[in-house]
């Protein structure tokens, strides 16, 4: 709903792709540009973390002490000519002035989300041109190093995640999930697929939807067990990704990052023992529980794609509604 994504829409927009995003409309000067803050506006919070994480590593508080002595951090210098005393965003992602920013980085992987294997031959250029960035002032071993310790932190937080969304699964194959997908609002597509159905990774029609078909990954209007499997990839997860990444140690394990996984995980097995349990009482007195009717309605809801194809379009999604293949990737 427009109420809920206007912090994300302020971003998500046009913001992309203005220059005066970054080099600020009534000054559009580079050296206003160049400074580390001028990232914070979007770059920031739960789900990004990359502000907080730079702000509290070494690196960022070398630039907090340091960025207003023009020895030390030349703003009127170009990037390509940079002799900084330590990295700005702009230093590492923008190097020499470079302006495409995912070429120096390496958030191949969904901001550390996905359980892929860093390592691959897929990615040798990107971790090549990593390692080509921190050597600026380590060694090339000081940085591999640092990109493996990064490689492990994500593979660890894998194996969390994919824990915790087992739980999870098993609880909804078992039909304990409280609510089910069926007794929930449409998604966006006008079906009743599971949030955490995510393409191929759960297919068969327990899960809802077309093979390879994905789930919305609702942060709302869903089961408490899949919340948490939401904020334990979606949020603390990327915690320990950016926080690694940028040096910020505290992020990647007390800050919500790995601890704050490991909490997750308790709360997800926690939720789904006494979901269990509860069944099992209601079996042998002769309840049978029915969900509340507002996880159907509500005046919010009312707004997403949804609940009105399913009132306008009865038997039909939002692809039987495309006129081409492809449609919805520019509307």
């Amino acid at each position: 709903p427009p109420g809920d994504t206007a912090g994300c829409t302020f971003c998500h927009t046009s913001a992309e792709e203005r220059c005066n995003t970054c080099h600020q409309r009534h000054q559009f000067l580079p050296s206003v540009a160049r400074h580390s803050e001028q990232c914070k506006a979007c770059h920031w919070g739960k789900d990004h973390r990359d502000w907080e994480a730079y702000d509290i590593s070494i690196h960022g508080v070398v630039y907090q002490v340091n960025k207003w002595n023009p020895t030390e951090f030349d703003f009127s210098k170009k990037l390509a000519d940079a002799d900084y005393v330590g990295p700005t965003c702009q230093y590492c992602h923008m190097r020499g002035g470079h302006h495409n920013v995912q070429r120096l980085s390496t958030v191949y992987t969904s901001m550390g989300m996905s359980n892929a294997d860093r390592g691959a031959p897929l990615w040798k250029e990107k971790r090549d041109t990593w390692v080509s960035v921190c050597d600026d002032c380590h060694s090339p071993r000081f940085a591999r190093e640092n990109l493996q310790a990064m490689d492990e932190a994500c593979k660890d937080a894998g194996l969390k995640y994919t824990e915790t969304f087992k739980v999870a699964e098993n609880l909804m194959l078992a039909g304990m999930d409280e609510p089910m997908p069926k007794d929930l609002a449409p998604d966006w597509s006008g079906q009743h697929i599971w949030s955490l159905k995510i393409g191929a990774y759960h297919d068969g029609p327990e899960y809802g939807g077309q093979p390879g078909e994905s789930g919305e990954f609702r942060m709302s209007n869903c089961s408490a067990v899949e919340r948490i499997c939401f904020e334990s990839v979606g949020y603390w997860q990327t915690y320990i990704m950016k926080g690694m990444a940028h040096g910020s140690w505290n992020d990647a394990t007390y800050c919500d990052g790995s601890f704050g996984m490991d909490r997750w995980l308790v709360k997800a097995k926690t939720f789904a023992e006494e979901a269990i349990r509860l069944s099992e009482i209601e079996k042998k007195v002769g309840i049978n529980w029915v969900p509340q009717e507002f996880w159907k309605k509500g005046d919010w809801l009312d707004e997403l794609t949804g609940p009105r194809i399913v009132k306008e379009f009865p038997g039909k999604t939002i692809f039987d509604l495309c006129p081409e293949p492809g449609w919805l990737d520019t509307h």
